[in-house]
Order: C-alpha cells, then structure tokens, then sequence
C-alpha cells in the first residue's frame, strides 16, 4: 500500500510534515527516514500515487502525461502581452515523484559560475562545491557498456560522477544516430565536444546521461523509486496521497526571539478538511507555482494580495509569489529524408510500431523505450552571433542601467542583473541551449503520417524577465495567477532569435544538411529577424524549469527564506523545492532540485550548514 489510511494522519502527530511528495519532497522524505531513527515523517502529496505506472516508468511515453489531470497540474498563465497576449500551458508533475516522474529523464547540472553566482547573492554555502558534493550522493552512475562506448559520443570522468547513490542515471541505452549528426554537425561548426559535461563546464557540445535503471530494463529512475520505495515499509515514514494542503497553521503565541511557530498543517482529503500536527519542522516542498500559493494562504506574503483574497496578514513578506524566471524555449523541426535510416519517437504515432516496441521492451531486448534526450549544446552568445553580441550586451546593460537610475527595479534585483551582464559578457558561458529531439516536437505543425523529424529545442538562459505567482482567491482548489512576464524584458527575445538563426545555420551544415527534407518549423519563409521574433512570440513555451518564486535572498533584498531554507520570521517552517532558487541556471533543473532536498535535510537532522 503506497497512501496511508487517513485514520494514520488525521489529527495525528509528526515530528515533520513535509507538504508536497515531489523531487525535492520525497528526498528530504527519504533521507529523514534513512538516518533519523526516531522522527516520525509525514509526506501530503496532492497528486495520485501514479506508482508502477508505465506511463511514468517508459522512456518512449514522455510528453504523454502532459494535459492528464492524473498525472498533470496543466497550470495556465495570464495573458501574456509580450508574447501576443497568448495565454500559455506550465505542465508540472502531479503524483508521487512531481516532476521527475513526468520530465524528460535529462541528468543535467549547471556551471561552477552559475551556482557560485548562487552564493555571491547572499547565500552562504551554496557555491559549486557543495553542489557537487551532494550530487554526488544523490547519483548512481552506471558506464557507458563496450558495445555503447562504439556508437556513443561520451567519455567517462569517475570524478564527476556519484556511486551508489539512490537515483540511477546511466547514458541511454541504444544510441540514436541523430544524436550523433547534431553532435558532428556542431564540431563542423566549431563547437567543441565536451566528454563529461559533469564538472562544472558545460560550454559546448555533449552526450547527457539520463534518469533510467539499466538492471530495470532501462526505465525511469525517479524521486520515488529512489527516495521513497527503500523506505515504503517504514513505520515512520508515511504517505498520504490526493491530500490537498490548505494552510499552515501557526501557534498564536510567538516565541522568544518574535517568531512564528508551525503547529500543523490543514489539507483536504475526500472532500473533507483534516489537520496533521507537528513537533519539529513543516517543510513546504510543494514546488515553484503551489509553495507560494499555500505561504499566501496561511497569511504570509504581500499584505495587498492576502487582502485581496480575504486572508489575514499574519507575516509581512514581499517577496512571497515574487521573481519568478523560466527557461523559454521555441522549437525547430526539420522532417527528415526518407531514404536515411534513422530511429525517432515518430514511430509512437504509429499503433502497430507502438506495440511492437511494448513487446521488444517486455522482453529485455533493445527497443525506442531506451532512448533519451540527451545530445545538448550550451553555447554563450559571443559563439552563436559574433557580429551581434556586443549589441545585444549594450541593449541588456543600457536597459538595466536606466531601469536602475529610475528605480523600477524591485529590491534584490538589481544584484541578479549585475550577475547576469557578467554572464552575459562572459564568451566561456552559455547563454542559450540547444537540445536535440529525435523526432516531432512543435505546438505549431501537425507531423504527417509515415514520416520522421529531428526537432531542436532552442533554451534561453538566463532571463531577464521576472514574473510572478499568487492567488486568485482563498481557495486551495483554484489554480494560482501565473504572469511570468515573458519577454517583458526584450534582450530575452534578441537571444533567443540569435539562437534560432543560429539553429537554421547549422541544418545547412553537414552532415546535418544531407539527411533534411524540410525545414517545418519555423519554416524557409522566417528568415528575417521580425519574422524569427514573431514566430518565436507566436509559439514559445516553458521549459519546465520554473524557478525564484520564494527567493532564498536577504530579507532586505525581497528574499522569502535564509540559507538554511527557514522562512524569515518563522521558527520552524523551511521551503524545499526550486521555488527559492533566485536566479536561473544553465541547466536542465532537476538535479538542483535534489540537491536542495539532499542540503536541506542535513539541516533537520545535524543543524549544519554545508
């Protein structure tokens, strides 16, 4: 049995509750019950159990859970006035594992830069170093195989990669030679080959692992396989799956030092409103979009928003629902030429594939459910668009500056901004990511029947733009208002047309140009940068990397928590998810969240800081 009876939870009590079974929830959940012998751990996850499921479990079904409310939040933005006022989609995980049991398996981690940039904010303690270190505990690394090794561009650095660890992440399992041509077609261009991209550089091309368990038929590896099944029959562990967190409650006595102390938590179940009480820590793990939204319902937040939505301000925190920043992304589609032999998920279109595929996975034989995402490129602005870089830095840092002496800037960001310039300025960091999908992957065209494609994802950054996340209303069951702002800041949507020419120049590079039919989308009619801009205002999506919305930033500098993840102004309420990452990295973003649920444990369980 995965959720616990209610009769375990109701009114009951625990040493933590931890309010979301997500990537980071279900670490923290995991490492707390692995070394504390007497705490009792409660976990309230909103989500279905969505355990032994193969929609979760196979590689090939990715992108299948996007739109399934059993398996999917589908959150909605405003609209957006800089992207033609288009209102947008943010899929997010919903079940045991949030969205590690529903992203596309990448194991990706930042520059040594970027998450050193993490500390110069204010943040002690969280540089490169330790990142690393507890990453490495996070990973099982599983080698490339002889035969692998023959087809695979990846070499193998045993210092960047953990052993032992819970979660399983190896290079999938049968290599695509799409993922070669991407790879061959950039080093024509320039570009180097990095062979483990795991220590702390990731400028330039290489071969990703991915988040799959080699001696379970090559199937996903996940915060819940990971973290939560070695200590499902835990007595002290408890799950209490479709348990919606409404508030968090609060003694109404202050302590000593003025702060408020977390008594418990209120969550619906079945239609019906419970409370599970707690002795130690409540850790809001719930994500970017709903951690926010359950800080503003129990009364922390801007004071005009908890007024608006009727709920009493019991703690003045302006940065709650603040700062938000994601990684947008537009798509590149090339449909490929017929007489080239190569493998793509475009045959998941087809049912009789589609099940001759299920058969070969059933029977441990080589099969499309072992592929993965995994050829990438992180490339700085000066090397995809040397004759307009220095414009586009003088743009960023002329806007800035005046935004600076106007004093528009929210409080905290304009340290972000200085950071990112240096980045930006920087010709050995990446600004913009180009991932390569092997098969159809667009929101604007319809893929034909019998074809295949190679699709590029082309990834901003480091966003300008910040957004926001609060409530509409002081219903836990409405969804939040999401204004990510996208664009709002127009050096974003520069960058991100640079990197789409960018992508054009090299499907005319070899091998690349020989095995193109057809460029699909944007088309050979967008050539022009207006027309590139439109086009990318037109259909740019998330990238599914949310991140900023409870900052971890001094609290004069509009941050929500410390660097030991405690809320200011509260004694024993933390936030454990990606929300309270300020600023954005180079990278696909799941591993940060295990690092933070990995970090924050050490401070339950030894009140250190690493």
């Amino acid at each position: 049995m995965i959720s616990t009876p209610i009769s375990n939870v109701a009114n009951k009590t625990f040493d933590y509750v931890i309010i979301g079974g997500g990537t980071s929830g279900l670490t923290v959940a995991g490492r707390l019950a692995e070394r504390s012998e007497d705490s009792s751990i409660l976990v309230l996850e909103a989500g279905e159990a969505n355990y032994d499921d193969p929609k979760v479990l196979l590689g090939g079904t990715f992108g299948t859970t996007f739109g399934d409310p059993k398996y999917d939040w589908a959150f909605t933005t405003t609209p957006q006035k800089h992207s033609n006022n288009r209102v947008m989609t943010w899929n997010r995980g919903k079940g045991l594992g949030g969205s590690s049991a529903t992203n596309f398996m990448i194991w990706g981690k930042p520059s040594a830069t970027d998450m050193d940039a993490l500390e110069s904010l204010g943040n002690p303690g969280w540089n490169w170093k330790t990142f690393q270190e507890l990453t490495l505990r996070v990973e099982d690394f599983t080698e490339a195989s002889a035969d692998q090794h023959a087809e695979v561009k990846h070499t193998h650095n045993a210092a960047y990669r953990g052993k032992g660890g819970p979660l399983k992440t190896t290079v999938p399992g049968t290599a695509a030679s799409l993922n070669n041509v991407f790879l061959e077609t950039l080093q024509n261009m320039g570009i180097p080959l990095l062979g483990d991209a795991y220590g702390g550089s990731v400028t330039g091309c290489w071969q990703a692992s991915s988040c799959m368990d080699r001696a379970s038929q090559w199937t996903r590896s996940y915060s819940a396989t990971a973290y939560y099944s070695p200590h499902q029959d835990n007595p002290r562990l408890r799950v209490l799956t479709e348990a919606t967190v409404s508030k968090i409650i609060f003694s109404d006595e202050l302590d000593a030092g003025g702060n408020f102390v977390a008594i418990g938590v209120e969550f619906l179940y079945s239609g019906r409103k419970y409370t599970a009480n707690v002795k130690k820590e409540v850790i809001c793990s719930a994500g970017t979009i709903k951690s926010p939204q359950i800080l503003e319902l129990s009364g922390i937040g801007r004071r005009d928003v908890l007024e608006k939505i009727g709920v009493s301000t019991k703690l003045e925190l302006p940065g709650v629902g603040e700062n938000l920043s994601d990684h947008t992304l537009c798509c590149i589609s090339f449909e490929l030429d017929p007489t080239k032999d190569h493998k793509t998920f475009d045959i998941f279109r087809n049912a009789e594939l589609a099940e001759e595929q299920a058969r070969l996975q059933s029977l441990g034989e080589d099969n499309m459910h072992r592929y993965g995402i995994s050829a990438l490129a992180y490339l700085p602005l000066q090397t995809i668009s040397p004759d307009k870089a220095q414009q586009i830095v003088d743009s960023a840092e002329n806007g800035v500056r005046e935004q600076m002496q106007r004093g528009k800037l929210p409080v905290g960001l304009a340290q972000q901004y200085e950071t990112q310039l240096r980045l930006l300025k920087d010709p050995a960091e990446p600004d913009l990511e180009l991932a390569a999908v092997i098969g159809h992957m667009s929101p604007r065209s319809v893929p034909s029947d019998g074809k295949s494609y190679l699709t590029f994802l082309s990834v901003l950054q480091h966003p300008f733009s910040r957004g926001t996340i609060h409530c509409r209303s002081n219903d836990p069951l409405d969804q939040p208002e999401i204004d990510p702002h996208t664009f709002e800041e127009p050096y974003d949507l520069e960058l991100l047309k640079e990197n789409v020419k960018y992508a054009k120049q090299m499907a005319a590079t070899e091998p690349l140009k020989s095995i193109i039919a057809l460029e699909v989308d944007p088309g050979k009619d967008t050539e022009t940068d207006d027309r590139i801009k439109e086009y990318i205002k037109d259909y740019n999506f998330t990238c599914y990397h949310a991140l900023g919305s409870l900052s971890m930033l001094p609290r004069d500098c509009n941050g929500v928590v410390d660097c030991d993840l405690k809320v200011y102004g509260t004694r024993n309420l933390r936030v454990a998810d990606l929300s309270v990452i300020p600023m954005q990295l180079s990278s696909h973003t799941q591993s940060i969240a295990y690092y933070i649920g990995e970090k924050s444990e050490l401070y339950f369980m030894y009140n250190v800081t690493l």
